[in-house]
Parts: C-alpha cells; structure tokens; sequence
C-alpha cells in the first residue's frame, strides 16, 4: 500500500482514486463527534475546580478527593489503545455509540453519588468510557474525510482539544456559580447527561458504519501488555500529590520493562503474519507518525500542567473565586479556538512548519506572560498578561491538529483506531507528567519563598522547556523535510500532493 500525503494511506477500497464516494451527511456526523468529544475532554479539568466543594460535601479526604479526577485520567489512557484496534476491527460507529452510553450513565452516577467511594468508582468508569470514545473520533475522521476536507476536519478537531482542556475551569467555575449552594458540583456531572443522549440520537443516525477488513481478532495478551505498562507508569503520577512518585518511583522501571515486552511481542505477531495490537510498522515506516506522537506527548506536558498552575496562583495568590480564575485565562482559549479553525486549512500547503510557528508562538505568548505576572503589581498583572496569553492561545492553535493530521495522515483508514489511541495514550501520559509535576515544583517552590509570582515564574519556566524540546523535534521534523525535497528537486507545492515514498503496510 502506498500512501499519500493527502490520502493518509487510503489506498484502499473505498479510498480516494479507488472507488471512494465521501458521505454526504459528514459534516453533520463530524459535529455529533467533536461535541461528545468534547464533553470527554472537558471533564479531565472540569471537575478540579470542584474538589474544595467536594470533599466538604461528602466529608472526604484530600486522599480520597483527588482521586476523582486522577481515577478518571487513569483509566481514560488505559482504554485508548485497545479501543481504537476494537473500533478498527470490529465497528467504530458501535464502539462510539455504545461508550457514549456508558459516559452518559456513569455522568449521572457521578451527580448522583451519595459518597466518595461511589463517587470515585463512577468516575473509573466514565473515565474508561471515555477512553473507548476518544480513539473513533481520530479514526471516523480519517475514515470519512480525503484531501484538503481531512486537514479541515482535523482542525475543527483541534479546536475541540484545546479549548476542552484550556476551558474546563471556565466552564468549570462557571457552573458552580450559577449551581450556587450545597450540592451545586453535582451539575458538573448531570450537563453532560442531556447533551450526551441528544448526540447518542443524532449519532444513530449520522455515523457511517466500519466496513469490516477480515481482521477481527484482538491481541489478548497485547491488550494486558500495554494495559499494565501503562498503569505503571501512570498509578505514581495520578498518586503524586499523596506521595507517589518518592513511594512508587519503581513501577516506571516495571512500566518500562512490561512495554519492552509489548513490543517484543507485538513484533512477533507481525512475523508471524497475525494482527498486532499496535502495528510497529506505525513508528517505522509512517512517516510523521513517530516524531508527531514525540511532538504531541512533550507539548502536553507543559501545555496540561500550566493550566493548573494558573488556577493555583489566581485562586490561592490572587483569591480569586473559580470563576474569575478561569475567565483570566479565557484570552489563550479564544485564541487557539480561532487559529485551530484556520491552521486546518492551512495544513496541506504549509505542513509541519505550522507546528512550528505555533510551538513558538505558544512559548514567546506565555513566556512573556510569565515575565508580566512576575513583575508586574498584583492588582494589574492579569489584565498586563491576557494579550500575551492571546498570542500564546494562537499558537496553541497552530500546533494540536496540524499535528494531528501530520501525524495521522499517512496512517492507513484499516490502522487509524489504533493508531490514533497510541497519539492519545502519548498526550494523555504527558498530561498526567505535566499536571502531576509543575503543581508539585510550583508548591516547592512556594514553600522556600512564600512568593507566589516566584512560584509562578518557576513553574512556567519549566513548562516552556518542555515545549522548546518539542519545538527542536518539530523543526528538526520541518528542516528534514526541506532537504528531502531539495533531494528530489520538489517545490513545496509539488509535495502537498505527491506520493509519499514509504515502505508497505
């Protein structure tokens, strides 16, 4: 199979060039995915602002509280890989339907929780709904969408990814207050129950079903392989503010160790001529795909984490209500709602030199919000730093789904499940380092100075690194590009649609 920049690997039945006909209803189908998608999303943030009303309300423990959004970022990521190989050997519309049930029921078990215990276990589930949800987005994009449509699609889907995570306090803070009162953080799990069975009607209708390939057999073994090396390496970072990652710093060599041996045997299955679970033909012989999951997995880190450092500081500094919390970071979603718009239209002309602008874009726009709410007085910083925390949220904009469909666009429709809840596992264990590690050195740090704009300062700092080594990877992606064209003696122009020279999947 040869695949294209545009096609994506489609050469396929039912590809473009081979007999494809797109669906007229995919536009409409593409919304029922980004609002589900997004609900799923929002709720790995939404809920922190909650946590103090929580814990008073059912009388738990800040053990036991953190739980509720940790348990959830837990099993989401535990989910995705395999999800995604169901959904690509099975039938992504009845995978997708049928966890967007389970998230819908397991939202009002949250809201209607009578306990923490309770509480925490219908977070799990949804959390593991979610998980089964996220991968068939990715994949009925690249199953419903060719060419220039893709790049747009995959903006929109990108748009949906950022300002979920960047507005989940907003939203968040904003529902606490018109819930106002004992009890009011129970409608931060109930909005999702109308939303969801609506999108469950429009989905029956509008999402087109999987051909099936031949290729129905799912790797057990794989799927308890990846299984364990994932909790592994996520249980010390969701357990980090108890202690975690000084007390269970061994299981990341477990992790490592249990991974080394998913991959052994993934690659044997291949040998062999059976299906894998994840296909390592993925990191190998696509291209993109490896340096795109580095990229996305590096700017999670530093992108998850500085929203709660913002909230620590504005609420805990500032005393800040929720609500006025999330509204001064609103200028970065704004932002990055727009350009991830625009940078889908852009992404077949411009390719991963978007990335970069936007990587730099994101680190030029917080850094100098960084420096204002330093120095800057208190009473003023935020209103000195929302135009910086624009020109970030552009940038932000120009990296999530120009690199998703970088990454994804030469993975074969038969691979897109697996394929992108491997980019999703990357983001979400990066999200997990992020919000587990800047909040912690931001205390740290705060414990030694007592300053918060210090504290600020540092952990910002930090996060920037983060995204300067994703911003190298990018532009070493970008530059290695340039000369492979200069190579073949190709225009940029020319290689928006040309043929990608890439071994057989």
């Amino acid at each position: 199979m040869t695949a294209s920049a545009s096609g994506a690997g489609d050469r396929q039945p039912g590809a473009q060039g081979d007999g494809f006909e797109p669906d007229p209803r995919r536009w409409r189908a593409l919304w029922v995915t980004l609002v589900a998608g997004f609900m799923s999303l929002l709720d790995v943030t939404i809920v922190a602002v909650a946590l103090p009303t929580v814990q008073r309300d059912l009388g738990a423990s800040p053990a036991e509280v953190q739980w509720v959004v940790s348990g959830y970022a837990l099993t989401f990521a535990l989910a995705l890989v395999t999800a995604g190989r169901l959904g690509d050997a099975l039938d992504r519309r009845k995978i997708f339907l049928l966890a967007l049930c389970g998230f819908v029921l397991f939202s009002a078990a949250c809201g209607a929780a009578p306990d923490i215990t309770l509480l925490v276990v219908a977070r799990l589930a949804q959390g593991l709904a979610a998980g089964f949800m996220a991968p068939q987005n990715s994949a009925l994009i690249q199953q419903m969408f060719r060419g220039a449509e893709r790049g747009r699609a995959f903006g929109y889907f990108g748009a949906t990814v950022g300002i979920s995570s960047a507005s989940g306090p907003i939203v968040g803070g904003a529902i606490l207050a018109l819930a106002d009162g004992m009890q009011g953080w129970r409608w931060i799990f109930y909005v999702n129950v109308p939303i969801g069975v609506l999108a469950v009607l429009l989905g029956r209708r509008l999402l087109p079903r999987t051909r099936k390939s031949g290729r129905g057999h799912v790797d057990g073994w794989g799927v308890l392989l990846l299984g364990l090396g994932v909790l592994a390496f996520m249980y010390p970072l969701v357990q980090a503010e108890s202690g975690g990652l000084s007390r269970l710093w061994w299981l990341f060599l477990v992790g490592a160790a249990v991974l080394a041996v998913f991959v052994r045997r993934q690659r044997r299955l291949l040998a062999r001529g059976a299906t894998p679970l994840l296909d390592p033909r993925l990191f190998t012989t696509v291209r993109g795909y490896a340096i795109g999951a580095g990229v996305g997995t590096l700017y999670f880190i530093g992108f998850s984490g500085v929203w709660l450092v913002f909230a620590l500081f504005y609420q805990n500094g500032l005393d800040y209500s929720p609500l006025q919390s999330g509204l001064a970071v609103t200028p970065f979603a704004i932002g990055s709602a727009g350009a991830a718009v625009v940078s889908g239209r852009l992404v077949d002309r411009f390719g991963r030199l978007l990335t970069v602008w936007g990587l730099t874009g994101v680190i030029v726009g917080l850094g100098t919000a960084a420096l204002l709410l330093r120095f800057a007085p208190l009473d003023h910083a935020p209103w000195f730093a929302a135009p910086a925390l624009f020109v970030g949220g552009i940038g932000g904009g120009f990296v999530v789904s120009p690199n998703i469909t970088m990454t994804l666009r030469d993975v074969p429709v038969r691979m897109a499940g697996a394929a992108g809840g491997a980019l999703q596992t990357g983001q979400r264990l990066g999200a997990a380092v992020g919000t587990a590690a800047l909040p912690g050195l931001f205390y740290m740090v705060l414990s030694h100075s007592d300053d918060f704009q210090v504290a600020l300062f540092v952990a910002l700092g930090v996060a920037l690194a983060t995204m300067s080594t994703s911003l190298a990877l990018a532009a070493y992606d970008w530059l290695r590009d340039r000369r492979r064209r200069a190579a073949h003696g190709e225009c940029p122009e020319e290689v928006a649609n040309s043929p990608v020279h890439s071994r057989s999947l």
